[in-house]
């Protein structure tokens, strides 16, 4: 049951271990202690996350104490795991770091252990609370350049100078600055610095996921996900690469670390696109692309997406609806990308599947795929039939259920043979082992992931109590998983079960290590979310980013992305997208409204996080570049330089979104319009991949190119054309605004221009939206009570009375005291969908002359045919 990692080549264990889990591996009594309390951090964690402390009223912990706790362990572990230089000993631990770690850890601790006199001395700190303070901010920042990286603990160190050196600063970025005290008990002593949202997210929702992440990996699940990849895609051209995307997709659902995707799977597959003819730099592009778009992946998306649920104030379920076709598409343009890449050098399959006529695999995929369907199917009624006729039993009988499909699934196993635990081996007699046999041959590993999904969208259980579920039902999988195995082939059950529970113990061991540099990363970036509400920085910056772009949109687009992708450099996926959302998000909502810009707050965070995590790729700084780059043999920059040209297809669907927020799946009024949508986009990113590559069926023409664009354009952007034709909105006066509340659908934008003034004494006309409360025929003033907004009514007038502090409305630019100009309603107009016909037609156009083109190209000359001398 080793995990994929340990597969790996020492140096490359080494890289990911210095990049994710601390490249120090202390001997003796000191390795079992650094595990001891790597376990016993997961453990609590594991604890936290359970309904456990309520049901037995014990352990129960509030908010700001679990991150206590989450950052003395943090902290604790990074100086034990984290040597001090590259020339600092690896094999034992200094006193220094001894030291380090114990003062880290009681600082960390402080805001627990001193709750009570901290909370009857608001503001007013002691000398004693100053020290620990300043103690504990200095070794956060060691402890961030030891785990983290540089990049992020100078950003800090700039933000906590910003914030104490205001009014030396050049006017434009100036303010009144703040004393050593306040800054300290700012960042230290509330919950606007370091024990903000991000480490509260950290402590009570990431880390249950990395657990998941870690234990599935430890059980084979992630081999598992790259065996059904190269039995159902090793036999195509180019497999070696199409198994590299689909098993990083896979992978990354629940992985949280690009670097260790790229490793674990890239030690196989880069090899096997290297001899299928894609050469060293192709494959490790291929590969490190493939990983990093697995954090944009759902339900986990690197952990953004529990950030998400606190920075947009909507449920985790809408995230994953919003951020599920972008990571498709982008998945799919990959795909399509490493096709025409094996079309291009005429690649032949390295693989070969067992001869089967036609019709028997066609039934066999169609048995597959619907009796797929069918089962699901039925056991979602069936336990919606338990829960309503049984009541109180409904728990155990779903209990036994699982059970029973669990003890089916392993069954099903034990009558197949072990899987492989490389591709290399994933053949039986020269041929690919057939898909189906395949995935039923670790259909129980699909079970822990099905409870986690069932659980997040179905129950509509928090993150974190769905994680707990997850993690419960993996851990009894990788305890019985063996000794059920063995039982069912009539063999002994001796030694199995204690490998089993070894297993489980170093599993969850292993989710404390990969946990120590996130926890870290999200308590430093508290000190950059402080140093922004202290100073106001948050304003500074939009006008800053207005003067750059003087009020063009895509200018304005263009800085932020730009900016995205410097700040994302050698900074992890969480806490960049942190970074980001912080100090850029509201800057485009802010300036998109001001433009008139109706800008869905999802959108724009969206935006944000998509293009921080492209620094993973883009030189000089990828560290998923370095480790693919490490296993092909080639250079770093130049194999960064090819995954950003093939980043290229997701780097263009955040602007897409921006300008149509339907892609997000935003404003669909019904399935049919969903499907023409899901369609037309699929085929818009299979086209931009053909542009990129300037290959369709052969290599196109300079106007085959334009056509192929212009059908993108068509096909991404339908209303760039119709909002020509006829306006997506009406003017509706301001008096009827809960009249129109009241009629929109569940889940409804109401759209209102507002104007007023700023606090810098300018006049500002901006356009809002605010999505509603409630369902279609509730009261409209409820609908917008729901949605933190409340309006009063001034003579003829309306005006913005009170916004909810954190509310959807004040995170969606509404500003108290402004007053409502009109209320925009949508209009009856034609469905911008349908300009995918002249769409379609450029399409079939360009596929018609390529086909003649490529006919004439294989045709032989006729014979006896001469010419004239």
């Amino acid at each position: 049951m080793a995990s994929e990692m340990d597969k790996a080549p020492e140096a490359l264990q080494q890289l990911v271990a210095d990049t994710d889990t601390g490249g120090r591996q202390p001997r003796g009594l000191v390795r079992h202690l650094l595990f001891a309390v790597a376990l016993a951090w997961a453990l609590f964690q594991y604890w936290y996350a359970s309904p456990l402390p309520f049901a037995l009223g014990f352990g129960i912990l509030n908010d700001t104490e679990a991150r206590a706790v989450h950052l003395a362990f943090a902290m604790f572990l990074a100086f034990l795991a984290w040597p001090a230089f590259k020339r600092s000993p690896r094999q034992r631990v200094p006193l220094l770091d001894w030291l380090f770690a114990a003062a880290g850890a009681f600082a960390a601790a402080y805001v627990m252990l001193f709750y009570a006199e901290l909370a009857n001395r608001p503001g007013n700190p002691t000398t004693g609370d100053i020290v620990v303070a300043c103690t504990g901010l200095v070794l956060l920042l060691e402890a961030t350049r030891r785990a983290v990286g540089w990049p992020m603990a100078v950003l800090a160190l700039v933000f906590i100078g910003y914030s104490m050196a205001g009014p030396w600063l050049p006017e434009v970025i100036s303010h009144k600055g703040a004393s050593l005290n306040r800054m300290l008990t700012h960042m230290w002593l509330t919950t606007e610095g370091v024990y903000g949202i991000a480490l509260g997210v950290s402590a009570s929702t990431i880390f249950v996921f990395v657990l998941f992440g870690a234990l599935l990996d430890r059980s084979g699940g992630g081999n598992y996900m790259m065996q059904v990849s190269f039995a159902a895609l090793g036999h195509l051209r180019g497999g070696p690469a199409k198994v590299a995307v689909a098993s990083s997709a896979l992978n990354g659902m629940i992985s949280g670390s690009s670097v260790a995707n790229v490793v674990s799977t890239g030690i196989f597959t880069i090899p096997l696109m290297k001899k299928a003819g894609y050469g060293g730099l192709k494959a490790g592009a291929i590969e490190t692309m493939s990983s990093v778009d697995g954090q944009i992946m759902p339900p986990v998306m690197g952990a953004a997406a529990f950030l998400m649920v606190e920075y947009v104030g909507i449920p985790y379920s809408d995230i994953v609806k919003h951020a599920f076709l972008p990571a498709i598409l982008s998945y799919l343009g990959l795909f399509y990308i490493v096709h025409l890449e094996a079309l291009r050098m005429g690649m032949e399959p390295i693989a070969q599947r067992r001869h089967r006529p036609w019709r028997d695999r066609i039934v066999r995929n169609l048995f597959g795929a619907f009796g797929t369907v069918i089962v699901v199917g039925a056991l979602y009624y069936a336990i919606g039939a338990m829960k309503a006729l049984l009541g109180a039993a409904a728990p155990w009988a779903v209990g036994a259920t699982v059970l029973a499909l669990y003890l089916f699934a392993v069954k099903q196993a034990a009558s197949c043979p072990d899987l492989p635990t490389s591709i290399e081996g994933a053949s039986e007699g020269g041929h690919l082992r057939d898909t189906w046999p395949t995935v039923r041959a670790g259909l129980h590993f699909i079970m822990p992931i099905g409870i986690l999904v069932w659980c997040l969208m179905v129950e509509q259980m928090s993150p974190s109590l769905s994680a707990f579920w997850a993690v419960t039902s993996l851990a009894v999988l990788m305890l019985t998983q063996h000794p059920l195995t063995a039982l069912f082939r009539g063999r002994s059950t001796a030694g199995t079960w204690g490998e089993s529970g070894q297993a489980v113990v170093e599993g969850f061991h292993n989710g404390a290590r990969n946990m120590i540099g996130i926890g870290i990363a999200t308590a430093t970036a508290g000190i950059v979310v402080g140093g922004i509400t202290l100073t106001g920085l948050g304003l500074r910056m939009t006008e800053f980013v207005e003067f750059i772009s003087q009020g063009n949109v895509i200018v304005m687009l263009l800085f932020v992305a730009f900016t995205c992708l410097v700040i994302g450099l050698g900074v992890p996926t969480t806490a960049n997208y942190i970074l980001v959302a912080t100090l850029m998000a509201p800057v485009v909502v802010e300036l998109g409204a001001q433009s008139g810009l109706v800008i869905p707050l999802i959108a724009v965070h969206m935006f944000v996080f998509y293009y921080g995590i492209m620094a993973d790729i883009t030189p000089p700084v990828g560290l998923a570049t370095f480790a693919a780059s490490a296993i092909s043999g080639e250079s770093s920059l130049a194999t960064g330089i090819q995954g950003a040209v093939y980043a290229s297809r997701t780097l263009i669907l955040p602007f897409i979104w921006i300008f149509n927020p339907q892609l997000l799946l935003i404003n669909i009024d019904d399935g049919f319009e969903a499907l023409r949508l899901i369609a037309a986009s699929a085929l818009a990113m299979l086209l931009f991949a053909a542009v990129t590559m300037r290959w369709f069926r052969v290599r196109s023409r300079w106007w085959e190119t334009l056509a192929l664009l212009a059908a993108v354009v068509l096909l991404f952007r339908p209303d760039l054309f119709m909002d020509r034709i006829t306006p997506e909105y009406r003017t509706a006066p301001a008096a009827s605004v809960y009249d129109v509340a009241r009629e929109q659908p569940a889940g409804g934008r109401l759209v209102m221009r507002i104007e007023g003034m700023t606090l810098e004494g300018e006049d500002r006309s901006k356009t809002v939206a605010v999505v509603l409360g409630g369902k279609p025929g509730d009261d409209g003033r409820k609908r917008l009570a729901d949605a933190g907004l409340q309006l009063v009514p001034l003579g003829d007038a309306l005006q913005v009375g009170a916004v909810r502090f954190g509310s959807r409305a004040a995170k969606s630019g509404f500003e108290q005291g402004w007053d409502v100009q009109d209320i925009q309603v949508r209009t009856d107009r034609p469905s911008p969908h349908w300009f995918y016909l002249p769409a379609l037609a450029l399409v079939v156009l360009v596929w018609w002359t390529q086909g003649r083109r490529r006919r004439g190209a294989t045709l032989p000359p006729a014979a006896g045919v001469g010419v004239a001398g």
